[in-house]
Protein backbone atom coordinates (compact mmCIF):
# COMPACT_ATOMS: atom_id res chain seq x y z
CA UNK A 1 0.00 0.00 0.00
CA UNK A 2 1.69 3.36 -1.00
CA UNK A 3 2.46 5.90 1.71
CA UNK A 4 0.11 9.03 1.22
CA UNK A 5 1.82 12.03 2.71
CA UNK A 6 -0.32 14.44 4.59
CA UNK A 7 -0.54 18.02 3.04
CA UNK A 8 1.04 20.83 4.50
CA UNK A 9 -0.83 23.00 6.13
CA UNK A 10 -0.63 26.42 4.34
CA UNK A 11 0.72 29.08 6.96
CA UNK A 12 -1.74 32.09 6.57
CA UNK A 13 -0.48 35.31 6.70
CA UNK A 14 -2.52 36.91 9.57
CA UNK A 15 -0.51 34.11 11.85
CA UNK A 16 2.28 35.81 12.02
CA UNK A 17 2.25 38.75 15.05
CA UNK A 18 3.97 40.85 12.57
CA UNK A 19 1.83 40.88 10.19
CA UNK A 20 -1.44 40.55 12.05
CA UNK A 21 0.33 43.87 13.54
CA UNK A 22 0.69 45.87 10.63
CA UNK A 23 -2.26 44.49 8.97
CA UNK A 24 -4.57 45.71 11.86
CA UNK A 25 -2.64 49.07 12.07
CA UNK A 26 -3.28 50.12 8.34
CA UNK A 27 -7.39 48.86 8.33
CA UNK A 28 -6.83 51.87 11.26
CA UNK A 29 -5.33 54.36 9.14
CA UNK A 30 -7.36 53.56 6.31
CA UNK A 31 -10.21 54.45 8.66
CA UNK A 32 -8.75 57.38 9.67
CA UNK A 33 -8.39 58.46 5.93
CA UNK A 34 -11.43 57.74 4.73
CA UNK A 35 -12.95 60.03 8.04
CA UNK A 36 -10.86 62.78 6.78
CA UNK A 37 -12.25 62.70 2.92
CA UNK A 38 -15.48 62.40 4.50
CA UNK A 39 -15.06 65.05 6.67
CA UNK A 40 -13.02 67.60 4.48
CA UNK A 41 -16.30 66.78 1.50
CA UNK A 42 -18.71 68.02 4.89
CA UNK A 43 -16.83 70.60 5.69
CA UNK A 44 -15.90 72.04 2.02
CA UNK A 45 -13.29 73.95 3.50
CA UNK A 46 -12.21 76.38 0.57
CA UNK A 47 -14.70 75.21 -2.07
CA UNK A 48 -13.10 71.99 -2.09
CA UNK A 49 -16.42 69.79 -2.10
CA UNK A 50 -17.34 72.24 -5.64
CA UNK A 51 -14.20 72.42 -6.67
CA UNK A 52 -13.85 68.69 -7.28
CA UNK A 53 -17.58 67.49 -8.09
CA UNK A 54 -17.11 70.36 -11.04
CA UNK A 55 -15.04 68.11 -12.71
CA UNK A 56 -16.14 66.23 -15.41
CA UNK A 57 -14.38 62.97 -13.48
CA UNK A 58 -14.85 63.78 -9.70
CA UNK A 59 -14.23 60.27 -9.33
CA UNK A 60 -10.20 60.48 -10.34
CA UNK A 61 -10.16 63.30 -7.86
CA UNK A 62 -11.65 61.61 -5.81
CA UNK A 63 -9.78 58.25 -5.74
CA UNK A 64 -6.57 60.22 -5.44
CA UNK A 65 -7.37 62.51 -2.57
CA UNK A 66 -8.16 58.86 -1.07
CA UNK A 67 -5.30 57.00 -1.83
CA UNK A 68 -2.89 59.98 -1.06
CA UNK A 69 -4.65 60.32 2.41
CA UNK A 70 -4.52 56.20 2.91
CA UNK A 71 -0.94 55.87 2.04
CA UNK A 72 0.03 58.71 4.71
CA UNK A 73 -2.73 57.59 7.27
CA UNK A 74 -1.68 53.79 6.91
CA UNK A 75 1.85 54.46 6.83
CA UNK A 76 2.22 56.62 10.30
CA UNK A 77 -0.27 53.99 11.75
CA UNK A 78 1.85 51.19 10.74
CA UNK A 79 4.98 53.23 11.54
CA UNK A 80 4.08 53.92 15.08
CA UNK A 81 2.76 50.46 16.31
CA UNK A 82 6.26 49.37 15.22
CA UNK A 83 8.17 52.09 16.95
CA UNK A 84 5.93 51.53 20.23
CA UNK A 85 6.68 47.83 20.68
CA UNK A 86 9.87 47.92 22.41
CA UNK A 87 8.22 50.47 25.10
CA UNK A 88 7.25 49.53 28.62
CA UNK A 89 4.36 50.55 30.60
CA UNK A 90 5.52 52.85 33.57
CA UNK A 91 9.11 52.34 32.85
CA UNK A 92 9.65 55.88 34.10
CA UNK A 93 12.70 56.39 31.81
CA UNK A 94 12.39 59.02 28.99
CA UNK A 95 12.63 58.11 25.75
CA UNK A 96 14.94 55.67 23.27
CA UNK A 97 15.40 53.17 25.90
CA UNK A 98 13.24 50.30 24.35
CA UNK A 99 14.58 50.40 20.76
CA UNK A 100 17.02 47.82 21.35
CA UNK A 101 13.90 45.59 22.50
CA UNK A 102 11.78 46.26 19.89
CA UNK A 103 14.76 45.16 17.26
CA UNK A 104 15.35 41.88 18.87
CA UNK A 105 11.64 41.40 18.88
CA UNK A 106 10.89 42.34 14.96
CA UNK A 107 14.48 39.76 14.52
CA UNK A 108 12.93 37.13 16.43
CA UNK A 109 9.92 37.47 14.84
CA UNK A 110 11.53 36.92 11.09
CA UNK A 111 13.63 34.54 12.21
CA UNK A 112 10.48 32.38 13.67
CA UNK A 113 8.93 32.78 10.01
Amino acid sequence: MPHRQQPQPTRSLLRIPLFRLLAINLAIGACAAALLVGGLLWLNPGHLRELIFADSSPGIALALLLASFLITFGSAAMGSAIMAQGRKEDSGKGGGHGSRLAVQEVAQCIRTQ
